[in-house]
This record gives C-alpha cells, structure tokens and sequence, in this order.
C-alpha cells in the first residue's frame, strides 16, 4: 500500500489523473491518504464535480477524513459554488467535532464566499480564536470579488494592526479597487506599495492595476504601464488589456494587444474571438470573416460558454440555445413568457451584444438562447419563490444578460446569484451590486 501510495501521489502531482485513478482502484486497501491524495489531484485540475462524485462514493463505502480533506473537498466546492453540499460539509465537520485547524477554517471563508454568502465567511472569520496572514487574505479576496472596495479597505486597515501584510494581501486589496470601479484610490494605493513595499510587488499587482484602468477606459495609459513595468508581461496581463479594448471598442490598441497573444499563444481561439468581436462592435465584417477564416486554417476552436446551476443535487447545465436538456420545451415556453412580461416593464434589448451582420428580429432570438438566461429561466421554474437562483458561468456574463437578470429579479421578487468568469453579481429589486461595472 506504501508504494501505491507513493505512486498515487506522483500521477496526482504530475496530473496524469487517469493514471492516479488507475493506481487508486488498484491499491489493496486505502487509507485517509490516499483519500485525500486522489480527491485532491481531481481539484487541482479543475475537475471538482468528479472530486465530489468521488467523495460522496467513498464516503458511502465508510471513508474515513480528517482535516486536510475536507480542506481539499471544502475547495472543490468553492469551484462548483456549491452552497448546499458547502453547508452539508460544514455541518458535517461540527458533528465531528475536529479540533480547531486554522486552515480549515480558512477554506471554510474561501467556500462561502466563492458561494456568494459573505456574512457566513465573516461569521466564520469572526469566530476563530487565533487567524493568520491567509485568514485575513481570504476574507479580502470574498469582498474584493464582489466588489465591495470599501469593506475591502475597511479590513485591510484593521488588519494592519493585527498581522503584517503579506504580497498576496496587496493583491487582494488592489482587486478590490478594480472590481468596485475605485480608480483614482486604487492608482493612489498602488503608488503607496511601489514607495513602501516595491519587493512585495509581482505581474499579478502590475495585472490588478492594468485591469483598474483597462475598466475605466484609460487603454493607453495601461498600456504605457505595461511598457514601463519591472517584468515581462504575462498573457494574462496581455489579455485583460483585450477584453477592456472590447468592452470600450478600441480597434486600434485592441490590434496592438491581439497580436501580442497570438505571438504568445496561437493556440488559443479566444483571443481571436475578441478581437473578431471588437471588429463587429466596429461593424468591420471583413475583419470579422478575415479572423475566422485565419482560425479555421489554424484549426483554434473557441471555448463554448455554459452556465450551470445545482438543484437537488443535480448539477444541471445549459450552452447557447440549449438543444438537449430534458426540460428544454419548458424552459422555451417559459423563457418568453419572461421576455414578454421583463420587456412590458421597461426591459430593452442591447443588441450591440450580437456580433453577427443580421437582423434585429434575429438578434433578439439569439440573445434568448444565452445559457445564462436559460439557467434563470430554469432556476425561476424550479425553486421556490424565497430561495436565491444561483447561477455560475464560466465566461463574462454580458451586459443584456445581466440587465435580463435585473428585470427579472425587479418583476418576479427574486433574488439572483450570478457567478461568472470575473465576479460575483447580486441582484436584488433590480439592482447590482456591481453598480453596473464589471
């Protein structure tokens, strides 16, 4: 078993997860090591639905768990924004009555938070005898991802009295900035780190503040803060510069960026979409069909978005005009008895959303075919009428699907949790807590 486990713990490191599983199945008898090694080798690739179907299975045949998986398992489903199987585990973990693990708890404020539950992360942050630099990281992170930049300073402030900062609390802070659309006290903080504490300071800083003017349209100033900065830029860097060029329709610095990925990594169809994408924005459909035509010979394929909700313990999943949901003749019939009812209330389509040369009829049925509006429209089916629909996207949402999410939380009274690939948006009454900036 000593050997198996050993190699278990290679094939996870190494992520050749096949093989991790392989050697698994195979070892004669299992201990709450290699538990926890093969649930965390699923998570640190991102699979977090297999890490849960895994654990709900082991845990049925008797599997026995300690801190450190529950950890692992408490991160799965911060990635599934899991809130009911988050709450089962905690739960679970009080039942067990496991000494207090100060890491532990720090999974614990990151799940809830990722779960769109801040006031259980600051209950938990609250309620530990003794915190560390990552405790207060972590509470950091939960506000900066929803935006909430003043609580972000609040704590911050607060924590310095208490512990030292550390790069990764400056990170969190700088977030915090960009997603609540602070711009000239987020340019004044980092200018304060770059005096004070510059050996703190990586790419990831540089990103935060390239990504707070990216926001608020200053394109050339970013990228002049791109040229002068002490490292080499990232891709990631390189790509919140292209999606600010696509938010604000700037072709010329968007044509800059765009080539810089495509010299980086070819390989990702993404980038071509945007700049394809800032090119219908700009209605230059040559460039538009000049840019598929160069994807199609370099044989780049585009993620497809998708939404996700968890209901039942289902995790039910919607793409663009949905075809194979079961309920998908329900959800049809629904979705425009919401559209007619949202539009009755003021709603107005943003058809710059569609970047194809069609029609306006054509326009409006392809944006009711967003999954993100399929999810609602499955969640305003299925849940009762006091619950939050949480839905998770693994893209940007846009702008007409998150004023379709507005209207419809004004018209029917629901509360709405959007989680997409850059921030949390909660609706309540028609209102954001984005104010509208994301």
């Amino acid at each position: 078993m000593f050997v198996g486990s050993s190699l278990l713990d290679m094939y996870a490191r190494s992520e050749n997860i096949q093989e991790a599983r392989r050697v698994f199945d195979m070892l004669p008898a299992r201990d709450v090591v290699s538990y926890t090694t093969i649930l965390s080798g699923y998570t640190r690739l991102g699979l977090d639905e297999e890490a849960l179907n895994l654990f709900r299975q082991l845990y049925n045949e008797g599997m026995q768990c300690n801190q450190v998986t529950f950890s692992v398992l408490l991160n799965a489903l911060s990635g599934l924004s899991s809130m009911d199987y988050g709450k089962q585990v905690h739960g679970l973990i009080l039942r067990r009555e496991l000494p207090f693990f100060m890491a532990l708890q720090n999974s614990l404020i990151d799940m809830y938070s990722k779960c769109g539950k801040l006031l259980y992360s600051r209950r938990v942050f609250d309620n530990m005898p003794e915190r560390s630099v990552v405790s207060w990281n972590a509470m950091l992170m939960g506000y900066g991802r929803h935006g909430m930049a003043y609580e972000v300073v609040q704590l911050f402030r607060f924590m310095c009295d208490k512990v030292k900062p550390d790069s990764v609390t400056l990170l969190a802070v700088l977030l915090g900035y960009s997603h609540g659309g602070l711009v000239d006290e987020g340019l004044d903080m980092f200018d304060h780190i770059v005096k004070e504490q510059s050996t703190l300071l990586n790419t990831q800083h540089y990103g935060c503040v390239i990504d707070l003017l990216g926001r608020s349209g200053q394109l050339e100033k970013a990228l002049l803060l791109i040229q002068k900065m002490p490292f080499q830029p990232t891709r990631a860097i390189w790509g919140s510069l292209l999606g600010a060029c696509r938010v604000h329709a700037n072709v010329h610095v968007g044509e800059f960026v765009a080539q810089k990925l495509f010299d980086i990594e070819p390989e990702n169809a993404g980038n071509y979409v945007i700049l394809s994408n800032i090119y219908a924005a700009a209605r230059m459909w040559k460039d538009v069909f000049r840019l598929r035509k160069l994807m199609l010979k370099k044989t780049v394929i585009k993620e497809p978005g998708r939404s996700w909700m968890i209901l039942d313990k289902v995790i039910h999943t919607f793409h663009s005009s949905e075809r194979f949901h079961p309920r998908k003749e329900d959800i049809n019939v629904k979705i425009n008895e919401i559209y007619a009812a949202i539009k009755a209330a003021g709603f107005v389509p943003d058809l710059s959303c569609v970047l194809h040369d069609v029609d306006d009829e054509q326009k409006e049925r392809m944006l009711l075919g967003h999954s993100e509006k399929l999810a609602i429209t499955f969640g305003l089916m299925s849940t009762p009428s006091d619950l939050t629909i949480q839905v998770m996207k693994n893209l940007r949402i846009c702008v007409d699907c998150h004023n379709f999410a507005k209207f419809v939380s004004k018209v029917y009274g629901r509360e709405i949790s959007l989680r997409d690939k850059n921030r949390f948006h909660l609706i309540t009454e028609g209102a954001c807590t984005c104010g509208d900036y994301w």
